[in-house]
């Protein structure tokens, strides 16, 4: 990957230092991270929380996109779904791993696979992401 992608891909939001995201790997075509599961990120039943699934999934996906934006372009999520499948337990390691489904250029779909520790698959998000011009 050239120098300024993996500048873009390393340059991650607050959100994702709070939450333990830890980058794992970075092309245009797919992003993985990982993060711890803890006590702070925990539901009452002492799993993940879904909120905290969902937050990892979008930094993956919107990391993903902004590896394949043109210099000058932004984004902001669109749309998002999530499929729960399986808990993953406090002490165990979340990998959401976020694969382009379609690269437009006015919009980018990734799907963002989360996976346990033992490799069994937790949740699969969906996300929309808008290309746009950032005015902020």
């Amino acid at each position: 990957m050239d120098e300024r992608l993996q500048r873009v891909a390393e340059a991650q939001p607050e959100f994702a230092q709070h939450i333990g995201a830890t980058l794992i790997e970075a092309t245009p075509e797919r992003v993985i991270f990982d993060m711890p599961v803890t006590e702070v990120l925990a539901n009452r039943n002492g799993v993940l929380h879904g909120g905290a699934i969902m937050g990892l999934a979008d930094n993956a996906g919107g990391t993903a996109t902004f590896l394949n934006l043109p210099e000058g372009r932004s984004t902001t999520t669109l749309e998002s779904k999530t499929n729960f499948m399986r808990p993953i337990r406090i002490g165990d390691v979340a990998r959401a791993t976020s694969e382009a489904l379609h690269i437009g250029k006015t919009i980018q779909i990734w799907q963002t696979t989360i996976t346990r520790g033992d490799g069994k698959v937790a949740a699969v998000v969906t996300q929309t992401q808008m290309v746009l011009d950032w005015r902020g």
